[in-house]
């Protein structure tokens, strides 16, 4: 069986982060941008998809943290993997992706008070 690799469990993440907020922040960025009318209405048709949206993001990123953090790095001497700087490098981008997928996620709850 095939396995997620830490990037591949982040960018599953983002990708199902930015599904679960498409229909919040896509009409946010277009007015934003000047740009309205009615059709924007048809934009919150995954509303009800958000929270299997929510919950795959909150799986791939455990997912992420879970390779990063928990599970003992198997690497042969002299690999990439093996060098503390790679695996800090990684644990650094794991936690700027996380913090803007639970930025973008939140973003329906934050959105009132700026309206």
């Amino acid at each position: 069986m095939a396995t997620f690799g830490s990037k591949g469990s982040l960018v599953a993440s983002a990708l199902a982060a930015v599904g679960a907020s498409v229909c919040c922040v896509g009409p946010l960025v277009l007015l934003t941008l000047g740009i309205g009318g009615a059709w924007i209405a048809n934009l919150t048709a995954l509303e009800p998809l958000r929270p299997w949206f929510i919950a795959a993001t909150l799986l791939f990123l455990g997912l992420a943290f879970r390779r990063l953090y928990l599970q003992p790095q198997v690497c042969e001497p002299g690999a990439a993997c093996a060098e503390p700087v790679v695996l800090r490098r990684q644990q650094l981008i794991f936690w700027v992706v996380a913090l803007a997928l639970l930025a973008l996620l939140s973003v329906p709850w934050l959105a009132p008070f700026f309206l």
